[in-house]
């Protein structure tokens, strides 16, 4: 029985994919519920799973363009595993006591080549020789062995020297990418994923559909810093994982959001939607390109639990295991440039969203404390936002609320308010 496996569905507005990666060789034997694929959409990456175990018909090539519901490969249920067992070496067939003998002589070989003595090749003991099904029926029904075939060759000529080359694991993984792409010493062409072409168009649609605006300021790090240094330890040994910035940085962007919601909202047509939550999106930069999962209702976690949040998406991004759901929707988008050493960005926004807080490096700087220089880790922001829908007193207001509350990142507990306005009653 042959069973089709088809390329799955993700999602109403998606129609088109590409085969990412096949993770078996065509005509292998693969094991029912095993990953053989991953199918690139212009929103996540999807496993292809073997719904039954059999041997592997490739269909479509890893990079070529499909449709949703197109034939990426088939099963032969019927085909079973061959047992390496089984497969003839020149090892065993060159054992005298153990070998059979043929019944009949080889047909003589016409060589139509000058007179020249073939060079004697030395055969390895112990290399195992493929042979064929259909070969191997052939060689039954005339009593031949592997020696038989190998003594009447007689000679190794260039068209199976170029067969060879051909049938090696290198040329076969070249077949099987098919990925028409030119290569020369200076310039290789590789076509585009399907999620980098989508990310393209949004990315162009941003720059043409909004009044996008850029407003920076710079934030002394030292007290996040000495509290990761005092309790990092501790941290890792409750939690079992490591206390980072960015989770600061989306709890202070939460109670910040909520302080100022109109940087928290979006244009729908010729409606503001303002949603009564937070859902901030993360963005993690990986192999295939820029991923943006998204955090539910930050607004109502801690430290800790927006922690494992991120570093739960962030591994799923680098592995291709995010799903649609959990990369849609986001009312505000958090971009980190600083891990690869950015000072400093205009971050594009990440539509429907109005707004988006970049990070950058830290670097010790010359700052003026109290009327005295002294050296601080400091970090430059930067919030990008949509004109039309904020206007430049709430985008820098937001801006420097989150700079007050990374710097007192105590007033956070507080919800965004200061306590000496609570010990005074103001």
């Amino acid at each position: 029985m042959v069973i089709e496996i088809k390329i799955p569905g993700a999602g109403e507005s998606i129609t088109e994919a590409a085969i990412g990666t096949w993770l078996v060789e065509d005509g292998s034997f693969v094991e029912k519920d095993k990953e053989i694929a991953e199918v690139e959409t212009d929103k996540a990456t999807l496993p292809l799973i073997a719904p039954q175990s059999g041997k592997l018909k490739i269909l479509s090539a890893a990079g070529s363009k499909v449709n949703v519901g197109d034939v990426a490969c088939t099963v032969d249920t019927e085909s079973v595993r061959e047992k390496t067992s089984d497969t003839p070496s020149v090892a065993a067939a060159t054992s005298e006591e153990h070998m059979q003998q043929p019944k009949k002589e080889p047909p003589p070989t016409v060589i139509a080549t000058p007179p020249e003595e073939p060079k004697q090749v030395k055969k390895k003991a112990s290399v195992p020789i493929r042979v064929t099904p259909l070969a191997q029926t052939i060689m039954d029904q005339n009593d031949l062995d592997v020696d038989a075939i190998i003594n009447g060759l007689k000679k190794i000529s260039k068209h199976d020297v170029e067969q060879v080359i051909q049938q090696s694991p290198q040329k076969e993984a070249d077949k099987m990418t098919g990925n028409e792409r030119q290569t020369t010493d200076r310039l290789q062409r590789t076509p585009m994923s399907p999620l980098r072409r989508k990310l393209g168009k949004r990315l162009v649609a941003v720059k043409n559909e909004t009044a996008m605006l850029t407003t920076f300021n710079e934030v002394d790090m030292s007290s996040i810093m000495e509290m990761r240094k005092k309790y990092q330890t501790k941290f890792q040994e409750k939690h079992g994982f490591k206390l980072g910035l960015v989770s600061f940085f989306t709890m202070a962007c939460s109670r910040a959001l909520m302080q100022f919601p109109r940087v928290n909202s979006y244009i729908d047509a010729d409606d503001i939607l303002t949603p009564r939550y937070v859902d901030i999106a993360i963005a993690v930069q990986t192999d295939k390109g820029l991923m943006v999962p998204v955090i539910r209702n930050v607004h109502s976690m801690k430290i800790p639990e927006i922690e494992k949040a991120i570093n739960s998406l962030a591994e799923k991004a680098k592995g291709s295991k995010l799903s649609i759901e959990e990369m849609t929707g986001g009312t505000f988008t958090i971009t980190n440039g600083g891990i690869f050493g950015s000072m400093l960005s205009t971050p594009i926004l990440n539509p429907p969203q109005s707004a988006i807080l970049g990070m950058h490096n830290i670097v010790d700087r010359p700052v003026v404390v109290n009327g005295e220089i002294v050296i601080r880790p400091i970090m430059y922001v930067a919030l990008s936002y949509d004109h039309r829908l904020i206007d430049g007193r709430e985008s820098v207001s937001f801006l420097y609320k989150v700079k007050e509350l990374i710097e007192s990142p105590l007033n956070m507990l507080l919800e965004s308010d200061y306590p000496e306005k609570i010990l005074l009653d103001l």
